[in-house]
């Protein structure tokens, strides 16, 4: 187990269809217990998906994980007791229910906190994309939106130039190009 003074995010297995009850408990345990300085965060992770029945689209909320609730905390054996005596909660994810912190990577690709990428480009630099859809691909930064964490870059496809949004932490500054 790693340092159990800082909080980290854990993952919590749920019976299926009581995430919203599960999140509902526990914001209900922090604040009856005063437990705000130890469980800070309660998270079910959702996407905005657009589906259509009967010729009309509708902009539907789904889950990104059903039976799954996240959680930041500061672990301890009084916490999983009470976490896992929840209704609703089967356990932790994680080796005999004990939990296992997730790592950052994990922590940005769940979207579960906006991480601020270091950002050592700017406009008219050449990039990698390390990561996403368009991974592999080089391009030249056109813009950059510090307020959503994206960059618009030009990159070749099929022979044409073609500008395709990427987040900052996708991408990272190409060797010996300058600042």
């Amino acid at each position: 187990m790693t340092d159990t003074s800082q909080p980290c995010w854990y993952i919590l297995h749920v019976y299926s269809g009581y995430e919203a009850i599960v999140k509902a408990s526990l914001e209900r345990l922090i604040e009856n217990n005063n437990l705000q300085t130890q469980i800070f965060d309660v998270k079910i992770p959702m996407e905005t998906t657009i589906e259509e029945r009967n010729g009309k689209r509708k902009i539907v909320e789904r889950k990104l994980l059903p039976s799954y609730v996240f959680i930041k905390m500061i672990y301890s054996n009084q916490l999983w007791y009470w976490v896992t005596n929840t209704r609703g909660v089967t356990g932790f994810v994680g080796p005999q229910g004990r939990p296992i912190p997730m790592k950052e990577a994990e922590i940005r690709k769940m979207r579960l906190e906006e991480v601020a990428a270091d950002v050592n480009f700017a406009v008219g630099d050449t990039v990698n994309i390390d990561a996403g859809p368009m991974a592999g691909f080089s391009g030249l930064v056109k813009e950059m939106n510090d307020s959503a964490q994206k960059a618009l870059v030009s990159v070749e496809m099929f022979g044409t130039q073609t500008d395709v949004e990427v987040e900052y932490i996708q991408i990272s500054k190409a060797e010996g190009a300058s600042l």
